[in-house]
C-alpha cells in the first residue's frame, strides 16, 4: 500500500477541483494530493509566522489572516486563489482562529 492511498484529503480541498455543476474533480488524485500536501505544509508553516505577526502588530487574528491571504494570492505564489483561501482557512482551524 502507497502512502498516497493512506493520506485522507479533506473534502473541502477536494472541492477546490470539482467545478460547478459536476461531482468529480477535474484532476487526477496524484495531482489533488500533491497539492493538498503542499497547501497542508504551507498552512502549518504559517502557524508561527501568523502568531508574530499578531503579537508584534498588535492587530486582530482577522487582520493577521486578510494580510496574509493578501500575501498567498500574489502571482507566484505557486498558489490559485481557491487555494490561498483553503490555506488561509486552514491556517486559522491550527490557530483556533475564526477565518
Amino acid at each position: 500500500m502507497t502512502d498516497e492511498s493512506q493520506l485522507t484529503i479533506p473534502p473541502s480541498f477536494i472541492a477546490l477541483y470539482v467545478e460547478p455543476g459536476r461531482t468529480k474533480p477535474h484532476a487526477p488524485r496524484d495531482v489533488i494530493t500533491q497539492r493538498y500536501e503542499f497547501c497542508e505544509d504551507l498552512a502549518t508553516m504559517l502557524t508561527d509566522r501568523a502568531s508574530e505577526i499578531k503579537f508584534d502588530l498588535g492587530v486582530t487574528e482577522s487582520d493577521v489572516l486578510e494580510r496574509i491571504h493578501r500575501g498567498l494570492e500574489v502571482e507566484g505564489s505557486g498558489l490559485d486563489a481557491k487555494e490561498a483561501r483553503w490555506v488561509v482557512t486552514r491556517l486559522a482551524e491550527l490557530l483556533g482562529w475564526t477565518a
